[in-house]
């Protein structure tokens, strides 16, 4: 028999009243915000597969939807994708997890997309997405997009 997920405000009825007052109505805020992170982040890593698809179908020709997926899971031309891809599980477990998010959950991954985008400690991801801010228009609308949502006001 499947497991069902609770329903967040099935979780929250479940928590002491105080716990609820204190908390929830910048829960809230957080948890809307991280979710329209999460869309931008994911709307990047959408741009910069379809540029990184481009340079290896160049080289290797055409590839279907499913060896493309095949390539990114283990080709190692896709592996700095790997990066963004793991952030937005982590933004994932979070929105959807067993467990409400805390305010310090939501400030770590605001943290972690901002210095990823701005400042990466990955030299592989650091190198290639600083040439693909160079080179596709896609890339700069989708990373600015991003980087209005990391700046927003809490």
């Amino acid at each position: 028999m499947p497991i069902e997920r609770q329903h967040r405000s099935q979780r929250i009825n479940e928590r002491p009243m105080s716990e609820i007052v204190t908390n929830e109505f910048l829960a809230d805020s957080h948890l809307h915000r991280l979710a329209d992170v999460r869309l931008g982040l994911l709307r990047l890593h959408k741009a910069l597969l379809k540029m990184e698809r481009i340079d290896y179908e160049k080289v290797f020709g055409r590839v279907t939807a499913g060896e493309l997926l095949q390539l990114v899971i283990n080709h190692a031309q896709f592996g700095w994708l790997r990066i963004i891809s793991a952030l937005v599980v982590e933004i994932d477990e979070a929105l959807n997890g067993d467990e409400l998010a805390t305010s310090s959950d939501f400030e770590a991954l605001i943290s972690q997309a901002r210095l990823l985008l701005t400042s990466p400690a990955d030299e592989e991801f650091k190198t290639k997405y600083q040439a693909a801010l160079q080179r596709e228009p896609s890339v700069v609308m989708a990373h600015s997009t991003v980087m209005q949502l990391l700046r927003k006001d809490k």
